[in-house]
Order: C-alpha cells, then structure tokens, then sequence
C-alpha cells in the first residue's frame, strides 16, 4: 500500500475518515484527471498527487491521468531558438514546433509523471494520443485562422486504456494526436481529458487548476453547480476568460454521460483526494440537469 509517510499525518486522518462510502460507491468506476498547474511544477505536489492516484487505484477506482505541458513546451522552445506566436491564446505549431512538443510531452513530462506514479507504489503505464490510434485528430479553426498542428478530438478509441485498466496499470496520456495521414497534432489537455471522459462514460472528470474553482459575484467559491445555471452564469458574465474553455470541457462531459465533472484547486496538498474522498471538496462539482 501507499507510504504514509509522505503525507500530512492529520490530512490523511481526516480523508480517511470520511473516504470508506466513497471507495465503495466509486470501487470499479472510471475517473479521468487533468493534470497540471502548481500541481505538476511544484515538487511537493507532484510526489503528493502521485501517492493520491496510486491510492485512487489501489482501492478499486481506474484513475486515467491527461497531461499538459505548455510552460516546458515553452521553455524548450526558447534553449532551442525556435520561435513561436499565440494566437486566441493556442500555440500556433508548424512541423518544428511540433516535433519539440512531442519530445516534451511524450518524451519528457509523460515519464517524469509515470516514474512518480511508479515510485509511490503504482504501476503507471505513459502514452500518447498516437498509441493504438487513441486519438484521432483533425485541424483545429479559430475564425478561419490555420493553426498549423494544433488539433481537435475526432475521435477515441479507448481499447488500449481499457487493457491497461484490467491489468492494473494507470494510464497517463500526453495530449497527441494522430490525423488521417499520420501527421502529428498537438491538442490542449483539457479538451483531451473531456472527450476520454465521454468515451469511457467515467464517473467523473477532474480538472486540477491553479484556481479554487468558480466564483461567484461576491468572489465565493460556489461548490456545485447545476449546468443550467453554468449557462446562466455565462451568458451574465460571471463566467469568461479563461475559465470559459474548461467550463465547456465539463459541461461537454456531463452532457455525453459523465455523472459530474469538477473543476479544483491543485494547489491544495491531496487536493484530488479531498475532492473525491471528502463532503466539502476543494472545488467546484459540476452536473448536468437541464
């Protein structure tokens, strides 16, 4: 089992306390996490969310982990003097560029993530979206602008995540994907972790952010939401910005299926636990009854 000692020992009480119905309403049910923010960059955040979803796994959940990248995208790009622009905020990705993605992604942050996993007691398995044709991918269009290799979801095939989940293993994806000729598309995370989540028809989905979740008017963190007043809250602007995107990714995903999606603060130590495993949360829960 999962080495206590590298946790907070009053944490972990509290979780433990509360987390027994959860294990058994959640034992055999599929969660796919969004991992990124402080929680992938901070060292002690990312020992501790490895110890989370090797324990998720342990009693009986499928914890399927999507990651991002872009910061050591970004940063490779700049020691290898290969100069890229943003447009609408999305890296604009020619053929150079993308070859730097996949090496970051596939090559660097995909087995940082696995080898974590790996050394906390998990037996995590690293993939991209090319492996067994998992994503399928088409140009994405921002207002007829060409992106280059920045691409969409077409479509999942999620045999190879389902082998990997009866064997045991964690799947952890870098968000590649594969287009009809056999080209190479880099795809934003969120939107990776949306549509797996709606494919395997996952229990839920878990966005890790570096914000406490959504906000009301007044700045209070709402704890749930209802889809409806998601619409409403973004047709008054209480929701925009960036946080438009990934509220769409977890209204897209209770609208195919998924039974919640939250949206949560990385930066708070077992952060993914909490959420799970607790009646407060540390974010906000999002379900679909329109």
């Amino acid at each position: 089992m999962i080495n206590s000692t590298h946790n907070d020992p009053h944490l972990q009480a509290r979780i433990l306390v509360e987390a027994l119905p959860y294990m058994q309403r959640f034992h055999g049910r599929t969660i796919v996490i969004k991992y990124g923010g402080n929680a992938m960059t901070d060292a002690r955040l990312q020992e501790q969310f490895a110890y989370d979803v090797t324990l998720m796994k342990q009693v009986g959940m499928n914890p399927v982990v999507v990651h991002g990248g872009g910061p050591q995208i970004g940063a490779m790009l700049e020691r290898l003097g290969v100069h890229t622009h943003f447009v609408d905020g999305m890296r604009v990705t020619d053929a150079a560029t993308m070859e730097v993605v996949e090496m970051v992604l596939g090559g660097g942050v995909n087995k940082e993530i696995v080898q974590a996993i790996n050394r906390a007691g998990g037996r995590a398995v690293g993939l991209t979206g090319k492996d067994g044709g998992l994503l399928r991918a088409r140009p994405l269009r921002r207002d007829g602008v060409d992106l280059g290799l920045v691409g969409e979801v077409a479509r999942v095939d999620p045999d190879i995540i389902r082998l990997l989940d009866q064997g045991d293993f964690i799947p952890v994806v870098a968000p590649v994907g594969v287009g009809s000729l056999g080209e190479s598309y880099n795809i934003n995370a969120d939107l990776v972790a949306g549509a797996l989540a709606a494919t395997l028809r996952a229990e839920k989905l878990i966005l890790m952010t570096n914000v406490a979740g959504v906000l009301d008017s007044d700045g209070q963190l709402r704890t749930r939401l209802e889809a409806a007043e998601v619409d409403r809250m973004i047709a008054d602007g209480r929701i925009y910005g960036g946080m438009l995107p990934k509220i769409q990714c977890c209204l897209d995903a209770v609208a195919a299926g998924v039974q919640a999606s939250h949206i949560i603060d990385g930066r708070v130590p077992h952060a993914l636990l909490l959420e799970i495993f607790t009646d407060a949360g540390v974010g906000t829960l999002i379900s679909d009854t329109r």
